[in-house]
């Protein structure tokens, strides 16, 4: 028995089940990664949102050509999940035939973007229709074959969950200590604890151009750095801050993030680079300055207390007027050493992400090589 062709819309049936609920809190959207993600689109009547319930998968036609991807998740957890009625819900129709692992694996690869890319239409918005989707052909292994290379993908998922549960643990206990710390210890002004400092990149010595996104995170610069004076960009080193006053009431969020690598970066000079004080009466570490700028409690405050410019900005002068609690430098230190393995188990879940993306080309690749293999429920 070799690989059998069928076109998607023989393994596929589209699904549609209203939510509901008006005002739904727990609703989803669909990254370029393939997974599901909070959705930013609040305040919005959910009751004729979709359903996807465990097993299905929801994906949007919509910029298939713009990002070269199809946005497509699968619910693997235990939860529905809600998504925008602008998503198609979808399931395989029969897993005696396809599994529902196997058909993920496969839109995961390059080779079903790049194919899904070619097929978008000419729209404005280099579209993909359901009808056009439903087109596409794919070789499918027996079962047997499927089930163990889903088995193998699986594993990893298995031990990327595990990281993700431990997470949600140091979550917890770190929520528990800032709670704690919000009713017992001393508020101290920011402006008592951080400094800025100003070192440029005068010498061109460093290339590595980075800024920070909503989720205070370091990341890749997105801006065109062709014709860049570099010399004027600001140097950031390990354990200072890169804080960001503007947009701070559009985003709702107080643009900070510490940076944690060995090598120095250099960031755009429209950015703050803070740090610790090193002579001041106050005991602060980095990592519990950037622990409390985490909460979202934090960021609806700085929100509150932005300007009424265009920008919503929250200037220098006045995030530094931002008071914290201050316990002791032992208490402190307590819940960094919880900060600091979030950030490695962090790190741990983004690159188990990576693999898990990365090896589903190969997985696929080994499925059809294994089924020249196999015939008669045996292998040759």
């Amino acid at each position: 028995m070799g690989l059998t062709k069928y076109q998607l819309g023989q393994l596929v049936e589209p699904i549609s089940i209203r939510c509901g609920i008006p005002k739904c809190d727990y609703v989803s959207g669909v990254n370029i990664f393939k997974r599901f993600m909070p959705s930013r689109n609040v305040g919005a009547d959910t009751s004729k949102y979709l359903v996807v319930p465990y097993g299905a998968f929801a994906f949007n036609l919509m910029h298939v050509g713009r990002d070269g991807k199809i946005p497509v998740a699968m619910n693997d957890s235990e939860k529905d999940v809600v998504v925008s009625g602008a998503y198609f819900v979808f399931r395989v129709i029969d897993e005696s035939v396809m599994l529902r692992e196997y058909l993920y694996i496969l839109m995961t690869s390059p080779e079903f973007d790049r194919y899904a890319t070619f097929c978008t239409d000419s729209s404005v918005r280099d579209g993909l229709d359901w009808s056009r989707f439903c087109e596409f052909e794919v070789n499918l292994p027996p079962l047997p074959i499927q089930q163990k290379f889903v088995d193998v993908y699986n594993a990893m998922l298995a031990n990327q969950r595990t990281y993700e549960r431990g997470l949600e643990d140091l979550e917890t206990a770190i929520a528990a200590n800032i709670e704690e710390f919000k009713h017992t210890a001393t508020r101290v002004a920011v402006g008592n604890l951080l400094e800025e400092t100003d070192v440029r990149n005068r010498d061109r010595a460093i290339a590595n151009v980075q800024g920070i996104n909503i989720k205070k995170e370091f990341m890749p610069s997105v801006a065109n750095l062709t014709t860049t004076d570099l010399t004027k960009y600001k140097v950031i080193q390990k354990d200072q801050f890169a804080y960001s006053a503007m947009q701070t009431g559009r985003d709702e969020c107080i643009r900070i993030a510490l940076f944690h690598e060995e090598e120095p970066v250099v960031i755009s000079p429209a950015y703050s680079v803070l740090q610790v004080k090193n002579e001041s009466e106050y005991e602060a570490l980095a990592e519990y300055v950037m622990l409390w700028f985490s909460r979202r409690e934090s960021d609806r405050y700085g929100w509150f207390i932005s300007d009424s410019s265009i920008r919503a900005s929250l200037e220098l002068p006045r995030f530094y007027e931002i008071e914290i609690p201050l316990p002791s430098i032992e208490k402190q230190q307590a819940v960094v050493n919880f900060y600091k393995a979030r950030h490695l188990m962090t790190r741990n879940i983004s690159k188990l992400g990576n693999m898990l993306r990365d090896i589903c080309p190969i997985l696929i690749k080994g499925s059809l090589e294994e089924t020249a293999k196999y015939e008669g429920g045996t292998y040759k």
